[in-house]
């Protein structure tokens, strides 16, 4: 257990949290939804109480998600209050709190396929030589058949070819010289056409720092966002170029909210909750640089680069 820490200074940061949830409108039970933290640890940690935490790691972690939900930088709040903040450099990693421990464990359902997996190979890869074999010998079986029946007639047959064939070469010997070079032509002009069609856009990463990924938008000449909430809540924000809200709320699940930004050079996103959150930039939807498991909270900024085709 940690020892409570008492005067101005934890209250000054459990103050500080408080305040930047209230400017974006977000009740504790919605921050719960959105952290998966207890909403009575939550209340604990703007009070500055910490004797009720599981131990110092939980403090220290459940500052950190506090902080990315509500938009303020955790490692500016541990800098600042670097001395109320317990330290967890002698403390192992809690099973509980590991997210992403608890979703790399395999199941038990998972080892028994993986150990009947290699069973399942054996036998298809048995069953595709039995294929390929009987496929050879139905094919070997089916030119002999067709070389007997072949051979009764061919004598009988070979006059009447060649001078059928004789026949046909001075007929169509006038006209063989403008059907070879038609084809050229066609395929040239399919050719100079296909070269002259825009690609497709183009959303690339430039660069990705901390929580924050910037991507380029490219090779268009539309710029349409749609946000949509798939598993639990989320708490949303985007800003235009010239530094205007489109849109900030917290988002239900299965809700969606898109804007026309076509207008303008780059827009910001801030996402309170990535796991929950897709994003769709001129209906592709866009992945995250940063796995949605290493941090909730993600800034996204996109750069328009208009593009128009001739």
């Amino acid at each position: 257990m940690i020892t409570r820490l008492a005067g101005v200074s934890m209250t000054e940061l459990g103050s500080r949290l408080k305040e930047a949830r209230k400017e974006k409108g977000i009740s504790l039970d919605d921050l719960q939804e959105m952290t998966k933290i207890q909403k009575r640890y939550l209340k604990n940690i703007e009070e500055g109480n910490y004797d009720s935490m599981p131990g110092k790691f939980y403090v220290r972690a459940f500052i950190k998600q506090y902080a990315e939900a509500v938009g303020l930088q955790p490692e500016e709040l541990f800098e600042e209050y670097g001395n109320e903040v317990p330290s967890t450099q002698t403390e192992e990693l809690p099973e509980q709190i590991s997210r992403v421990q608890t979703r790399k464990r395999v199941a038990p359902d998972s080892v028994k396929v993986l150990n009947v997996l290699p069973r399942i190979l054996v036998v298809a890869v048995i069953i595709a030589v039995l294929f390929l074999i009987w496929f050879v010998v139905s094919s070997l079986a089916g030119n002999n058949n067709k070389n007997k029946l072949g051979s009764g007639s061919s004598g009988n047959v070979s006059v009447q070819q060649s001078s059928d064939v004789k026949s046909s070469e001075k007929a169509t010997a006038h006209h063989s010289s403008p059907s070879t070079e038609t084809p050229k032509k066609s395929s040239a002009t399919k050719e100079k056409k296909n070269s002259e069609r825009p690609a497709g856009q183009k959303l690339e990463v430039v660069s990705s720092n901390g929580f924050t990924t910037t991507y380029k938008l490219s090779n268009t000449d539309q710029f349409k966002l749609e946000l949509k909430t798939n598993g639990g809540q989320s708490w949303v924000q985007v800003k235009n170029s010239g530094g205007t809200t489109n849109f900030q709320k917290l988002m239900n699940d299965g809700d969606s909210q898109s804007a026309d930004l076509s207008k303008q050079k780059e827009a910001t996103l801030t996402i309170g909750n990535t796991a929950n959150t897709q994003i769709f930039v001129n209906g592709k939807k866009l992945s995250y640089e940063i796995p949605v498991t290493k941090e909730v909270r993600q800034d996204i900024v996109i750069q328009f680069e208009t593009s128009k085709p001739e």
